[in-house]
């Protein structure tokens, strides 16, 4: 279903009240549950990380940082088996994979005499705990990474997974209506840079527009977002005709530069996306 941004300011404002954790989710759904989860998610999702870029660098103040380690070393002896980064990240406001990510960071400086470690060995350790040196301070960042649903590697996996589902779907329904097109790997090959998903080698036309090339995010799509790839990308492509499909949720627009139109439509299914190529 469409959403329109009064009731997507709706959802927006309640998130506001919410932490970053699957618990969430499901007050979400039962606020809204004419809405499916992963839209609900999408929008969670997006309206968190803004809130955590508005934030994210109090948290990262040394004193801040020597506090939040201090009180995991203390409470670590008191409360072994308690969830301690998961509580401290709830009552802080910040999403537990990014406590996890500044108490782990702090460790190997103890670890390493002083020494930063790079962001990819740190990155390596949260994807694959078991590499901490530390067998309390693993489980406790495999918690946090298994009840965060804004960020951490867990996250980030079923996003590139999404992703590259949106992808294979669009292929297979362009094949099934002998649409020619090329894309993005094969365009890469060519030489491009900069590509979007597909490119039609023989433009369609949809709903009144003349669609060249077509680009999916599997993500919703609030007006910020789309200026975000309106400048970031879409405008460097084809100067002529085009339209945008965003494979996730969304809210519809239509923007012009020149002689390109772009039309930014929303998705909530798969079989929508289908009707829309038929």
């Amino acid at each position: 279903m469409k959403l329109c941004r009064a009731e997507y300011k709706t959802i927006a404002k309640f998130t506001d009240q919410l932490k970053p954790t699957r618990q969430s989710l499901k007050l979400l759904k039962e606020r809204f549950p004419h809405h499916s989860q992963s839209t609900l998610l999408s929008i969670f999702s997006l309206e968190y990380q803004k809130r955590t870029k508005r934030s994210i660098s109090k948290h990262h103040d040394p004193d801040v940082i020597e506090s939040y380690y201090q009180r995991y070393l203390n409470e670590a002896k008191t409360r072994p088996s308690s969830p301690i980064l998961l509580e401290m990240a709830n009552e802080v406001d910040l999403s537990p994979s990014l406590l996890a990510r500044v108490v782990v960071e702090r460790f190997l400086q103890d670890q390493e005499d002083g020494v930063s470690v790079s962001k990819q060995v740190v990155s390596s350790m949260l994807r694959e705990p078991t590499l901490i040196p530390d067998v309390h301070l693993a489980r406790q960042v495999e918690q946090c990474t298994v009840n965060d649903c804004c960020y951490g590697p867990l996250v980030d996996c079923i996003k590139h997974a999404i992703g590259h589902e949106h992808e294979v779907l669009l292929r297979d329904k362009l094949r099934e209506r002998n649409l020619s097109f090329l894309d993005e790997n094969q365009l890469r090959a060519k030489g491009y840079d900069k590509t979007p998903d597909i490119i039609l080698e023989v433009p369609i036309a949809v709903e009144g527009h003349v669609v060249h090339w077509i680009e999916s995010k599997a993500s919703f799509g609030d007006d910020q977002s789309h200026r975000t790839y309106l400048n970031e990308q879409f405008w460097s492509y084809w100067n002529s005709a085009v339209s945008l499909v965003t494979c996730g949720r969304g809210q519809e627009a239509e923007v012009h530069r020149g002689s390109v139109s772009l039309r930014l439509i929303g998705f909530d299914t798969h079989e929508t996306v289908s009707d829309w190529l038929a």
